[in-house]
């Protein structure tokens, strides 16, 4: 009976249907020969092919120009169906102009694949990706073809597409070949705000470079210490952006960093990197706005001219995250004792300096209705460490928005995922919490603050000239990881003679702004002692 049921479907079926199936055969064989053969039948039966069964036909085509025996008649039957489909008519979408764009690179065509790009861009019918400007972006840098490279990343920049790692080495490894070193230093800044730790074959581009003759003859001669770390320091550490700095051979090895971000190979210490003045103002203006425009029932604004008269916080504490950490049991409740920990804790480690506490007003008054907790939160708030949000806020934007603009560090559990982080859509959003975020926990009621990193695992440039690339690997530990300890010694002995006059440390010289990762420091400036208007 079920036999008979098969049978009577199959029989049913209508042929358009039946090319569906069998072409999902082919493609999943790998059959290009066979799927070619449907095409001829299909079009010889005169069945009525639409957009989805082209781009199979199209997808297999493209698929196929790596293979050698296959590339021809990929090319030849790839086009002839892509001409089909325009004289039917039908609408090309983003998987039609991608195949299709491949097939073009396979020839050796980019300004015909970048073309069809373009085309899109014009009819609006569909949007370009990343896939989709692939082609032509590897094809011209194949053919060391930079310039027009160049304008299909400009291209993109414009579509909203970004570049990836794969795409950046390409971008990479022509600049290289070509000998063009300002391209070079480019696509190396771009490539450390992009990726995190390096491919094996992007680190083997880069070592190719600093070993090679063009490398050791580049770089300025006469360079002002001064205004590269003042670069370094505004773009949060790690690079200065100036160019490449000296002249003479690069020392290229591998090696590992210490647990406290020290080179095991040159000796220098690594940042701990932040997101740069720009990225930092913008991110601040972001989440102002989008605080005022859903914090209708309060006066944001206030908060905002509140925090640049009291500018000298180093530490912003998510009071209610604190409070309530493990209090999902039958008598647990808000915690003033976790708070306190915390408060006391940073205090000590700051030089006396007390903290900013960020709590709800309900949530205030309800401590406040409480006799055993009164007191201490009155010392609070007369010692300036508390600031109570409005009825009807939420306290999630005065925290944020006061880390994010003091550039201080951040005390909470709070992994940033709900809407209102998915609202600021920021690509530097995690980089920011890698550097600000303080995470906590209570082992049998003692705390435990776990400081962020010592060190980013980050392409780095140094005031000295020096470039440090981690390399991805096996092993998640990054104890283990491999890095390109990049130095020109020449430069590192100019550097010491120059600078041998109060040398500012890495992490930004006696400027607190810059903080360090292990503790926090400086001297409290006198503020007033009230708030918020209670």
């Amino acid at each position: 009976m079920g036999t008979g049921k098969i049978t009577k479907k199959k029989k049913n079926q209508t042929p358009e249907t039946q090319f569906y199936l069998d072409l999902n055969l082919c493609s999943k064989n790998k059959d290009l020969r066979g799927a070619i053969s449907l095409y001829e039948a299909a079009v010889s039966h005169k069945t009525r092919l639409n957009q989805q069964h082209f781009n199979g036909l199209l997808y297999l085509c493209s698929n196929s120009v790596t293979d050698p025996l296959l590339k021809d008649l990929a090319l030849e039957y790839g086009f002839r169906i892509f001409d089909h489909i325009s004289s039917m008519g039908i609408p090309l979408n983003e998987a039609t102009i991608t195949a299709v764009a491949r097939l073009a690179a396979a020839k050796g065509d980019g300004d015909y694949a970048f073309g069809l790009v373009k085309e899109m861009g014009k009819s609006n019918a569909a949007l370009p990706r990343l896939r989709t400007y692939d082609p032509a972006l590897y094809c011209f840098c194949e053919k060391l073809e930079l310039e027009k490279a160049c304008e299909v990343e400009q291209h993109m920049g414009l579509a909203g597409v970004s570049l990836e790692e794969p795409e950046l080495a390409a971008f990479l490894k022509v600049s290289v070949d070509m000998g063009r070193e300002e391209r070079v230093y480019q696509y190396l800044l771009k490539l450390r705000s992009s990726v995190r730790c390096v491919s094996e074959s992007t680190a083997k581009i880069i070592e190719d470079w600093f070993c090679g003759k063009k490398a050791s003859e580049v770089g300025e001669l006469n360079w002002a210490v001064g205004q590269i770390k003042d670069a370094v320091y505004r773009n949060g550490g790690g690079w200065h952006g100036k160019g490449w700095i000296g002249r003479g051979n690069w020392i290229v090895s591998r090696g590992r960093v210490d647990s406290s971000g020290q080179c095991c190979s040159c000796n220098d210490k690594l940042f701990c990197v932040d997101i740069d003045d720009e990225e930092t103002e913008r991110f601040a203006q972001s989440v102002a706005s989008l605080a005022m425009e859903r914090e209708v029932k309060s006066n944001f604004s206030e908060f905002q001219n509140w925090v640049d008269e009291h500018g000298d916080y180093e530490a912003i504490v998510d009071g209610a995250n604190v409070g309530l950490y493990q209090q999902n049991f039958a008598d647990g409740g808000f915690s003033v004792s976790q708070l306190d920990s915390v408060v006391k804790e940073l205090y000590n480690r700051s030089g006396n300096k007390w903290p900013l506490v960020v709590l709800h007003n309900k949530r205030f008054r309800a401590l406040m209705e409480n006799p055993s907790h009164r007191n201490l939160v009155e010392e609070w708030r007369d010692k300036g460490i508390l600031y109570t949000t409005p009825s009807g806020s939420n306290d999630d934007w005065y925290w944020l928005y006061a880390t994010v603009k003091l550039k201080c560090l951040l005390v909470t559990n709070d992994e940033m995922r709900d809407h209102i982080f998915e609202l600021l859509g920021s690509s530097f959003f995690l980089r920011w919490k890698e550097r600000h975020q303080v995470k906590y926990t209570f082992v049998k009621g003692s705390l435990m603050l776990q400081m962020p990193p010592l060190y980013s695992s980050v392409i780095q440039e140094s005031e000295k000239g020096t470039w440090h690339v981690p390399v991805a690997g096996d092993s998640s530990e990054e104890s283990e990881r491999t890095w390109l300890c990049i130095t020109r010694p020449t430069v590192g002995k100019t550097f010491n003679e120059i600078s041998q006059n109060g040398r500012a440390s890495q992490n930004g010289g006696d400027d607190n702004t810059l903080k360090s990762c292990t503790s926090i420091a400086g001297k409290r400036k006198e503020r007033s002692s009230s708030t918020s208007d209670l």
